[in-house]
């Protein structure tokens, strides 16, 4: 993975703005989601070292994560963003994609 370059993130993300997707999001061990699908009206980032991202979805709710540093894009052009600690360690995961994620 690679460190967060905002303006890429950016508009990876809001290339999903008016699709469906598919949420996977991770934080520790205390929040699992997957293939949760949505339909995105708006998507963000913020932060300058530690980024936040927050999808707003059907119009109506929004996922925010925090604390990411790093990000890639597979082969089949899902966005996968993480965090990262000191130490190395993956505290968060978002990733979005146009098809549901395999079980």
């Amino acid at each position: 993975m690679n460190p967060i370059i905002r303006s890429e993130v950016e508009t990876e993300l809001q290339s999903f703005i008016g699709t469906d997707a598919y949420i996977h999001s991770e934080a520790t061990s205390f929040v699992f989601i997957r293939n949760f699908k949505i339909k995105v009206t708006h998507a963000f980032i913020a932060g300058e070292s530690s980024f936040r991202a927050a999808l707003r979805f059907d119009g109506h709710g929004w996922l925010r994560m925090e604390a990411l540093t790093h990000y890639e894009i597979d082969e089949n052009g899902c966005l996968l963003l993480a965090g990262y600690d000191d130490r190395g360690r993956m505290n968060v995961a978002l990733h979005i994609g146009r098809e549901p994620f395999p079980e």
